[in-house]
Parts: structure tokens; C-alpha cells; sequence
């Protein structure tokens, strides 16, 4: 994210100006930040979670909607738009333009983005009541992370190469490879290398 220079600017005003934009900007407590391009990877894998995801909750009350679908933390003051979201909240049905109670969202990480999606953008969705579980997925390699809110704390699960990752909010088993079908793996791991060397 890059910050976009201007002074405070209030929920309302940026909502305004953003119906507006071409480009998708998130907003934190008054701050306004562009959103960066995505790589090929980042875009495969959220194509094939859009598709297995899509066709698990067809017919049933929960919904997907990709990075198009602004998400907002109210309680923050904070407009996302996460990689991936689900929302069964019946609540969710009647505002179009923004969700607010997802159970289930999903961040591919990025060179960019990674310490944010892991850090502080966590921290927020943790405050989100409905949300039960909070995926991070490595577009280096075969690794994904399932954070589930227990009655007390966040628990990690994770899954790498092989093995059949589950989301317990929307009742779905997915084999680790049907999320990184045709994902070139070998070269993003050679640019994250040279990425870091320079």
C-alpha cells in the first residue's frame, strides 16, 4: 500500500471520493492508501480459490466475494478489501456496496504486503466478531496458514505439500494442489530471491 498524500479525511469523504476512483484504495482511521498491482501468482491462486469456493457455496446462504468487495472494521474506522472474503451473515444481504461480517477471509501474501497481512491488518480483523477464520497463502511455495478463533485466542494450523487443507467455517476439505494448480512456484521463489538481494 501507498500512503495517498492529503489531509485527514473523514469515513464518509473517502467513501464519497472512492465510488468515484478507478483504482481501489484502503482506508485506516483517516489515512487513505492506493493498493498495489498483483503478480501472476498472486492472481492464479485467487482465480482457483474463487472457483473451488464458488462452487462449494453455491445454493447454501453464504456468499464469496474477491478484492472488489470492500470490507469494513467500524469499530476501527478501517476500509479493507481483503484478496478473499465469505460472509454468511444474512445482514450482509441487504448493503451492496461493503461487507461487514465475514466468517471466513483471505489474504495471498505478497513481498509487499506480507508483514502488514501478518501484523497489524490481522490484529484488526481479529476485532471482527463473525470472523472465525483468517487464511494467509504462500505464492512461494505449497504453504497455508489457518488462523481459527477459539474461545480464548487465535490457533495456527498449517498445511504445506500433500495435504488436505479444511476450512471449518464453511464446512469445506480442499486438496493443497487444487490451490496451486498451474502456479509457477520455481519462479516466484527465484524473484523473491533476487527481489531480496538487491
Amino acid at each position: 500500500m501507498i500512503a495517498v498524500p492529503q489531509n485527514y479525511v473523514s469515513a464518509d469523504e473517502y467513501l464519497r471520493w472512492e465510488e468515484q476512483q478507478e483504482e481501489k484504495h484502503e482506508y485506516i482511521d483517516g489515512q487513505v492508501y492506493a493498493m498495489a498491482g498483483a503478480s501472476e501468482n498472486h492472481v492464479d491462486i485467487t482465480t482457483n480459490l474463487t472457483v473451488i469456493l464458488s462452487n462449494h457455496l453455491r445454493g447454501k446462504d453464504c456468499k464469496l466475494f474477491p478484492s472488489d468487495m470492500r470490507l469494513n472494521i467500524a469499530s476501527k474506522k478501517i476500509y479493507y478489501y481483503p484478496d478473499l472474503l465469505v460472509t454468511c451473515d444474512e445482514r450482509d444481504r441487504f448493503n451492496k456496496k461493503q461487507k461487514n461480517y465475514p466468517c471466513l477471509i483471505i489474504e495471498v501474501l505478497s513481498e509487499s504486503t506480507e508483514s502488514k497481512d501478518r501484523g497489524v491488518k490481522f490484529a484488526n480483523y481479529q476485532t471482527i466478531q463473525s470472523l472465525q477464520e483468517y487464511v494467509l497463502i504462500s505464492q512461494w511455495e505449497q504453504r497455508v496458514e489457518v488462523f481459527r478463533r477459539s474461545e480464548k485466542f487465535w490457533v495456527l494450523q498449517t498445511y504445506t505439500v500433500g495435504e488436505l487443507i479444511e476450512f471449518q467455517s464453511i464446512n469445506l476439505q480442499i486438496p493443497i494442489d487444487a490451490i496451486y494448480e498451474d502456479v509457477d512456484l520455481l519462479a516466484a521463489s527465484s524473484e523473491a530471491i533476487l527481489e531480496s538481494t538487491i
